[in-house]
């Protein structure tokens, strides 16, 4: 019993930590999508994030430093993303595209410009790392039956960021439901023509939430790098950022709906991890690739049942161009 509630208890921890860096990109695409603004380029914004984050991590030794370089990086191509979209009109999946792109191709360029390691930076030391944060009272509800390793597996020692992602989700419900400026964000994108005749500015909107945007991105990314990691690697983001725009699909541009699918797909992430190599019952050891393409193959089952019902904001992905 105890060692079956040890393993789900690592799996949940796991899960966690994998859901992290969807969540915060999942908002991130929420937010500008919400105003009207398609944002495939989320992958491409948490790569950007990862490697300046681990690239001014190592420099100055300072995390926060770190985390700051993180969400100016996705700061920047949020805004490079809205000049092209907002205020030139352009094709929005094509300029997220093109930002994927960008980043994939820049990031481990800049790497190997700057520190000649293969198109990745050095390996950060602990004190270049985001702190995990220790709880009070662990050592006192240790003695405690399933209470004791809960709060000792779950609780202590988790990272700061994973507290800000948690943070997120209910703050982003009330700024979109609850506050006038979200009242606003979700009118400019389902009828911006509505938004401007009020005498509000539609371009002004969406590039504020391209601004959060571009800093929840780039803190996903930086956790990727100097927390639940020690470093930027090539292609570190491996594919996060679609999955983070699937998550926001299936849960049809919510935040509690949204947590819940990035919980869904961090949770198949952790399983197959713990899958490989492990002999299953009448099958055997499974390929460590069927394994590894778990969470995407429910991405696309999910999307494949569920995306005809997700209705998006009505004016998402049509740039808007006022009457004269």
């Amino acid at each position: 019993m105890e060692d079956a509630l040890t393993t789900a208890l690592l799996l949940l921890d796991a899960t966690i930590r994998v859901a992290t860096p969807l969540v915060l990109a999942a908002l991130a695409g929420l937010y500008s999508e919400r105003a009207g603004v398609v944002d495939i380029g989320l992958e491409g914004k948490m790569l950007t994030g990862a490697f300046f984050a681990a690239a001014a991590a190592y420099v100055t030794g300072d995390p926060w430093l770190g985390l700051l370089a993180g969400m100016a990086g996705g700061l920047a191509l949020a805004l490079v993303h809205g000049f092209a979209c907002v205020t030139h009109g352009g094709n929005q999946v094509v300029s997220g595209m093109a930002i994927n792109i960008l980043a994939i191709g820049l990031a481990p360029t800049l790497a190997f410009a700057w520190f000649a390691q293969g198109g990745q930076t050095p390996m950060l030391p602990g004190s270049a790392r985001l702190p995990q944060i220790p709880m009070p009272g662990v050592e006192a509800l240790g003695g405690i039956p399933v209470l004791g390793p809960v709060y000792r597996e779950l609780v202590d020692d988790t990272n700061l960021l994973v507290w800000a992602a948690l943070a997120a989700v209910p703050v982003t419900h009330w700024v979109l439901f609850r506050s006038r400026f979200g009242l606003r964000l979700r009118a400019v994108g389902e009828s911006p023509a509505a938004v401007d005749t009020a005498g509000l500015s539609v371009a002004g909107l969406r590039y504020k939430a391209l601004v959060i945007s571009g800093l929840l991105t780039g803190m996903a990314g930086a956790y990727l790098s100097i927390a639940h990691g020690a470093g930027f690697v090539r292609d570190m983001t491996a594919g996060k950022g679609y999955l983070a725009l699937a998550a926001l699909i299936f849960g049809k541009w919510r935040p509690w709906p949204t947590l819940f699918a990035c919980l869904l797909f961090a949770f198949t992430d952790a399983l197959q991890v713990r899958l490989q190599g492990v002999p299953l019952p009448w099958i055997g050891v499974i390929p460590v690739q069927f394994i590894q393409m778990l969470p995407y193959l429910l991405t696309v089952l999910l999307l494949a049942g569920f995306v005809g019902r997700a209705v998006a904001p009505k004016a998402s992905g049509v740039p808007y161009v006022k009457e004269r």
